[in-house]
């Protein structure tokens, strides 16, 4: 546990442990380098399942020899990707940040720690929804852009 002294006042909108060690008095050298070791080895374990993962897939799609389904495998990947890095973004560069810069603005704390929050969720379904042949359709048909199809 560490003293805390000085205003109490939190630069997020939930308890974040980077923001509870500004606010202790004590030596937090040690807590901090522990705390974005973590934060770096969840990031490096779930890279490696993810990689491993994609890889065995991509395998498996690849040896079924049926481009159409190379192609949504693909897709469904990258879709994924993009979700995972939404993620991992705004939590690694917000621990660094925290971590290692003393002068910058509350406001870019409080804006990282609500993208890295609320983010996640609100772009899932966006992603993964692109990807319907409805939605991208009423997406063509709303910014009037026509489909090429390829021989025409």
């Amino acid at each position: 546990t560490f003293p805390f002294c000085g205003a109490n006042i939190l630069s997020h909108s939930y308890c974040y442990y980077p923001d509870m060690l500004n606010l202790a008095c004590g030596d937090v050298t040690f807590s901090s380098v522990y705390g974005l070791v973590c934060v770096l080895c969840t990031f490096a374990v779930d890279v490696i399942f993810i990689v491993v993962s994609y890889m065995k897939i991509l395998g498996t799609v690849m040896k079924l020899g049926i481009q159409d389904r190379n192609w949504k495998s693909l897709q469904t990947c990258a879709c994924h990707l993009c979700t995972v890095l939404v993620f991992y973004l705004p939590l690694i560069s917000l621990a660094v940040l925290h971590r290692y810069t003393q002068e910058t603005s509350p406001l870019l704390y409080t804006t990282m720690s609500n993208a890295y929050l609320l983010m996640t969720p609100l772009l899932n379904p966006l992603v993964y929804s692109l990807k319907s042949k409805q939605i991208q359709a009423a997406l063509r048909k709303r910014f009037g852009v026509q489909r090429v199809v390829a021989g025409e």
